[in-house]
């Protein structure tokens, strides 16, 4: 099957996923404090990550477990982001929150659970900012498709696929990381396609080995998590990387970039 020709996403003023530059989104699961974000984002900034990640709506799995601090979140996310001179990009769980995370995120995010919920696509096909869609935990590559159809049927054609593994029998992982799926994928649509190798492992041993193996299979860009005290993370502490554990992995991304005809 012929590989087709990925589109570019424009995400702010200077950055673009889909092309010769593989684009780094970079920081902690969920915004706790300023002072957690700031040092993240500026840690992640000087190793060479352009977009700030950092949750302000949570959808977990455990009742009680945090779930985000909302607009203050995204306010916190906001500010450093600036500060820094990074783009944002913060998860959307509800339809109704569309245009408040709009109004400080320069990308959309979709979780994995949220994959098949069609009101909420239908809705971000509406937004007038990328969509960053995780595929679901149990889904076929061709759902995910189906998932962003929604979104472009909608008006929304500037859309980023992500893959963040899948559920199998293997449970010494968080996930199974399917990095056959990028290839597969740029065979069969358009969509920049990024990986997210911290939610796949759940290890921060296991992410930097992933997230190279993903760049040599041609993902446009990474997801990764970073937090300057992960034991003392409100949310998924257990699978982020401290700073000079991150730095480190950028310079050698950087070398299998160049590898495959790309740049970090």
């Amino acid at each position: 099957m012929k590989k087709h020709k990925t589109r570019l996403i424009k995400i702010g003023n200077n950055i673009v996923i889909g092309g010769k530059e593989i684009q780094i989104m970079a920081g902690p699961c969920t915004v706790e404090t300023y002072e957690y974000t700031k040092k993240s984002a500026h840690a992640c900034r000087i190793a060479g990550a352009k977009i700030l990640r950092g949750g302000a709506f949570k959808l977990r799995t455990m009742p009680g477990t945090f779930k985000g601090l909302g607009e203050k979140g995204l306010k916190i996310l906001r500010k450093v982001a600036n500060e820094e001179k990074m783009a944002v990009i913060s998860e959307v769980i509800d339809a109704k929150d569309i245009d408040l995370v709009s109004k400080y995120a320069d990308v959309l995010q979709v979780g994995e659970r949220n994959m098949q919920n069609t009101l909420l696509l239908e809705a971000l096909g509406k937004a007038k900012k990328p969509v960053l869609l995780k595929r679901g935990k149990s889904a076929q590559i061709s759902e995910l498709l189906y998932a962003a159809e929604y979104i472009a049927r909608n008006g929304n054609q500037n859309i980023i696929l992500c893959e963040r593994g899948i559920r199998t029998f293997e449970n010494d992982t968080r996930a199974t990381l399917a990095l056959a799926s990028v290839p597969l994928l740029k065979e069969m649509c358009d969509y920049p396609v990024i990986v997210d190798p911290s939610h796949a492992t759940g290890k921060p041993s296991l992410v930097p080995p992933m997230a190279k193996a993903a760049i040599a299979a041609g993902a446009d860009g990474l997801l990764i998590e970073v937090h300057p005290e992960p034991k003392k993370a409100l949310c998924d502490g257990f699978q982020a990387l401290i700073p000079v554990e991150f730095l480190k992995l950028m310079k050698e991304l950087k070398l299998i970039a160049k590898a495959v005809g790309k740049k970090i």
